[in-house]
């Protein structure tokens, strides 16, 4: 099937038809039958969840926003559906650039008979998904089961399987235990001709009589195909020109072939719900939604130097995260994950990432300041760990007190910025030590971390160990649900200038962040109203002032409409104003590409420049992206004055398609502002990482995951619109794992240039263990690009049994008045000869689970006693092997006006008979 572009509910793109697009222009494409599923799959284990807590979950309305806020439940605060909407896109995406980067790949689309290569990629595909899930690698996760999603539905719409009458998925395709069988074979015709190229079913009577599966075959570059043979179809199949004419894709509803295409969308639809059902059973329900990006908005991720003359700071740091935590509990603040990551000099991390607030807390207690003779450290290296292991659209916080040790990454850092679009501030706190070393006042010993802050929108604050304290009140302000930002700007050198900025009825706890020297400002509300910097706590907001930094926290209630800061200063100067609201916006530069499936895939790295920007544009809100109306769109000079205002086309559900002729020159970020329905109230947001153009453009396609210890190699592309040369090319990975691959690519202009990186993860590497690598290039007159590229490594699989679960005795019918009783269910489950029991889990049922375990001649039979009250009848037990493989019992308890009897103790004896039996049937006959 095709699929083109990559975000939820886009409609068709400009005025030619594009194949598979997603929802908006009427068809059924990859990502509407993507979005179908997921979300169905996502309310069905939303209302698990909740019903497991003992909640009731009512979403409010239809929109994936309201879903996201009845699933995670009651607590107070602001919701944001932005990090939500952010992982839904990246399976899209994904499943949307199989398209592009495997056009001419047979196995990717189950073109030509390649069943057996296409089921591999499935199954292959979910082994990693699984190991990634349990490694909490949830990025590497999605971007994987796009993929998959993408070759599994083609199956149906590529292959004759509806032509044969089939009404329901073939279980078999993602079934690693189970072969695919009875395909014909290449010397066996399969399709009659088609002169006119649009019969309804050119299949051959014995192909359908004798049930043999077959699908088209494509030429892209050839019209050769086998003797007799089925084509694809299609203008860009060069093989349906040749007898046998025709072709038997159901990618698009015409005609000759609605019912099959029809047929096709719903059986593909249960397809991916069966995919889905299965990573769920193996993740389980929490770690499932945290895999489509349910869970709490906040993530708190601390960098910090541990050196000898940290002690107070991390002291400090410990206080700010235990404040957060302790103070934030219970409500949608809450950070959903904690990082850390220490470093010194030569050492750095590990990186220490968990979801309990209790083992932040230890691991924050352990850290020990000692050491660092040389004063540089190593903190890009460990900001480079946290940038590659937090959410996407993190807010990370560096403690130091001395510069960077390893500045050779700093191409590698921003471009993991901007890949990640997360903001990092640093909070330096200079020694005389520090700053001595160099010669050099601190600004400049500190530079680099100025400009890294500036590039991703984050806060450089420099004070002194004793102000610390006092500066870290930002991260309090910052470490929470639903943030957004409404102005960002930089001035260096400093000037006067006034900064407008629209307040909405939407946004609170409205703080705006000054830092530079030599600061004057004032600031000005909609009315009239003023307040100087030199009012500490006016009539609009109370100005803290810490070192080079100034704290405006504006005073409720916050008056809505246009307000102003006036700066004066020449020396630089940065400007941030945020706030807490659900009306929000994310975003991905875009480009169009060619071939059978037409369309747009993200851009790896920086646009190109002598382009228009596109832009790609997802709009949420409280009540769903409807109650919002959209009216700008523009790229803004953070530096400068320049504003680009793009030509919007609206895709429908929050989707737009914004393209900007002229691009600033320099640094840039995206703004909006629009208008909430409801309240009339004009709204204003921007993002935070800094953008800019380039000549030079870098491809690189991931196709597999990798082995331990075996070496793999990642191909990659360098084209430039620039001057022909020699490009520098620089790799590196988040794990310092071996990389081979050249230092200089020759590159002409208009002309793509090939290379490849070799990476080699060492042989006791777990299982789910994902790489970031960063390719760079820099061209002749420093116009350099990047590409990121997330790597997984999945150990060989030799176990495909899932384990058994068998139901062995239930208590009964429970009566009409549920609450007057309880009803229970006896279960023994065995892994026999496989890796073993990893775990058991209750996905449906509000019950308790207890077992006991009897092992004899090497077999291990788990018997199982689940107790749950009449008012939850259904449950669903979830059983996951080592290697991820998932068996399940499912129950419904009948029932009826009589009264049900306790049956526990009988249970427990039918339970023992049988694994008794059970036991006498597996185990070898001495």
């Amino acid at each position: 099937m095709r699929s083109a572009v990559c975000v939820i509910a886009l409609g068709v793109l400009l005025s030619r038809v594009y194949g598979f697009v997603p929802v908006g222009g009427g068809g059924n494409t990859h990502v509407t039958i993507t979005g179908d599923a997921v979300m169905k799959k996502i309310h069905e284990v939303c209302k698990a969840v909740a019903e497991s807590e003992g909640r009731e979950f009512k979403p409010t309305g239809s929109s994936a926003e309201e879903l996201l806020r009845a699933c995670l439940g009651t607590a107070t605060g602001e919701v944001s559906a932005a990090k939500f909407r952010e992982a839904l896109n990246q399976i899209y995406m994904q499943n949307s650039m199989v398209d592009r980067d495997f056009m001419a790949s047979d196995r990717h689309h189950f073109n030509s008979e390649t069943f057996n290569e296409g089921r591999a990629l499935i199954t292959q595909g979910m082994t990693a998904i699984k190991a990634n899930i349990r490694s909490g690698n949830f990025q590497a996760a999605r971007e994987t089961l796009g993929r998959a999603l993408h070759t599994l539905q083609d199956f149906y719409s590529h292959s004759n399987w509806v032509e044969l009458g089939n009404k329901k998925p073939y279980p078999n395709l993602i079934r690693p235990d189970l072969t695919i069988s009875n395909i014909a074979d290449v010397n066996t015709p399969t399709c009659s001709d088609c002169a006119s190229g649009t019969c309804s079913n050119p299949l051959l009577p014995a192909i359908l009589n004798e049930k043999k599966l077959t699908s088209g075959y494509m030429g892209l570059f050839s019209n050769n195909k086998p003797q007799g043979k089925c084509s694809h179809g299609g203008d860009a199949d060069l093989s349906s020109t040749q007898n046998p004419r025709g072709g038997i894709n159901k990618d698009e509803r015409k005609p000759h072939n609605a019912d099959f295409h029809n047929t096709a969308v719903a059986i593909a639809t249960e397809a991916t719900l069966q995919l889905l059902e299965d990573i769920r059973g193996a993740a389980g329900n929490k770690d499932y939604l945290r895999l489509m990006g349910i869970a709490r908005s906040a993530v708190l991720c601390f960098v910090i130097d541990t050196t000898g003359s940290m002690a107070d700071d991390i002291a400090e740091a410990k206080r700010v995260a235990h404040n957060i935590i302790d103070s934030k509990k219970g409500t949608q603040d809450e950070p959903s994950e904690y990082i850390l990551v220490p470093f010194n000099d030569p050492k750095f991390g590990p990186l220490i990432r968990t979801t309990n607030p209790d083992v932040m807390k230890a691991e924050i207690a352990k850290l020990d300041a000692s050491g660092g003779g040389d004063i540089p450290e190593m903190c890009l290296s460990g900001l480079q760990l946290a940038l590659t292991g937090a959410p996407a659209s993190s807010q990370i916080y560096v403690f130091t007190d001395a510069p960077a040790k390893d500045t050779h990454l700093e191409k590698t850092i921003i471009a993991l910025i901007r890949s990640t679009k997360s903001t990092v501030s640093f909070f330096m706190t200079p020694t005389k030590r520090s700053t001595r070393s160099v010669s050099s006042e601190p600004r400049s010993v500190f530079q680099l971390y100025y400009d890294l802050a500036l590039a991703s929108g984050g806060q450089a604050i420099q004070v002194s160990k004793a102000e610390l304290p006092s500066a870290t009140d930002i991260i309090v302000d910052t470490s929470t649900s639903a943030l957004v930002t409404i102005l960002q700007r930089a001035r260096n050198p400093g000037r006067v200038e006034i900064f407008p900025f629209l307040l909405d009825a939407s946004v609170s706890n409205i703080t705006a962040y000054i830092t530079g020297d030599s600061l004057r400002f004032t600031l000005k509300s909609p009315s009239g109203v003023s307040q100087s910097h030199t009012v500490s706590n006016g009539p609009l907001a109370v100005i803290q002032t810490v070192g080079n930094l100034r704290r405006v926290h504006f005073t409720s209630p916050i008056e809505t409409g246009l307000w102003n800061i006036s700066v004066e200063s020449t020396a630089s100067y940065t400007i941030k104003v945020m706030g807490q609201s659900p009306n929000t916006f994310i975003y991905n530069f875009v480009e169009e590409f060619k071939g059978p499936h037409p369309g747009f895939a993200v851009i790896e790295g920086r646009p190109q420049t002598g382009l228009p920007a596109k832009l790609l544009l997802t709009v949420t809100g409280q009540k769903g992206a409807d109650s919002l109306k959209v009216q700008e769109v523009a790229l803004v000079e953070v530096s400068g004055s320049r504003v680009s205002d793009g030509k919007i086309q609206e895709m429908g559900g929050g989707d737009f398609l914004v393209t900007v002729s002229e691009v600033p020159a320099g640094e840039f970020v995206v703004m909006m502002k629009g208008e909430e329905k409801a309240s009339s109230s004009r709204f204003q947001r921007q993002s935070t990482t800094q953008m800019s153009l380039a000549k030079v453009t870098i491809k690189a396609t991931v196709d597999s995951t990798l082995l331990p210890g075996i070496a793999f190699k990642l191909p990659f592309t360098l084209t430039t619109s620039g001057t022909s040369g020699t490009y520098t090319i620089t790799a590196r990975n988040d794990r310092d794992y071996p990389l081979n691959y050249p230092s200089n690519v020759n590159v002409v202009s208009g002309v793509s240039a090939e290379s490849s990186v070799t990476l080699t993860p060492p042989a006791n590497t777990a299982s789910g263990t994902d790489i970031t690598l960063t390719i760079a290039a820099e061209g002749p007159g420093g116009d350099s690009n990047y590409a990121v590229v997330r790597l997984s490594v999945v150990a060989k699989v030799t176990d495909f049994t899932p384990p058994v679960c068998e139901i062995v005795g239930v208590s009964g019918i429970c009566p009409s008045d549920c609450t007057q009783s309880n009803w229970d269910m006896a279960v023994n489950i065995t892994d026999g000869n496989g890796t073993g029991i990893q775990s058991i889990s209750i996905q449906e049922g509000r019950g308790n689970f207890t077992q006991k375990s009897l092992v004899e001649g090497g077999i291990t039979v788990v018997m199982g006693n689940y107790s749950a009250s009449c008012c939850s009848p259904d449950v669903t037990i979830s059983i996951v092997d080592k290697e991820g493989n998932v068996g399940k019992c499912s129950y419904s308890v009948e029932k009826s006006g009589g009264v049900s009897l306790s049956l526990s103790l009988s249970l427990w004896a039918c339970l023992l008979l049988s694994t008794l039996n059970t036991l006498w049937d597996v185990l070898p006959l001495s």
